[in-house]
């Protein structure tokens, strides 16, 4: 791809995801194990588990994120989001902030 195409894209491609975020080290991790085991790739349940479990904000929403585009987020989350399948739960991924359980609910290419 050239520097032209690359940049296009970095433009026009967008994501939408939903997350769980948990602080903490390997028990932060272990729960995310956990509850991605009960949730399985469902979103309804996602949700419900971002209401439940979620440090941030956006659990207000069942971890709904929004639309984003490339670089919006930390380089470990959209490395996620922009490169993995759409409608799977991924994850526990570290970042700077804790551990996140990542649902991309969309992403145009």
């Amino acid at each position: 791809m050239d520097d032209v195409s690359k940049l296009f894209k970095a433009f026009t491609q967008k994501a939408s995801a939903s997350h769980i975020l948990i602080k903490g080290g390997a028990e932060a991790e272990d729960k995310l194990n956990e509850i991605k085991a009960d949730i399985g790739n469902d979103p309804v349940k996602f949700a419900e588990a971002a209401g439940q479990y979620s440090a941030c904000p956006s659990s207000a929403k069942g971890g709904a994120l929004g639309q984003f585009g490339p670089g919006q987020m930390v380089k470990e989350f959209n490395d996620v989001v922009f490169n993995d399948e759409v409608g799977v739960v991924h994850g526990p991924i570290k970042t700077q902030f804790g551990y996140h359980l990542i649902l991309i609910t969309d992403r145009t290419d």
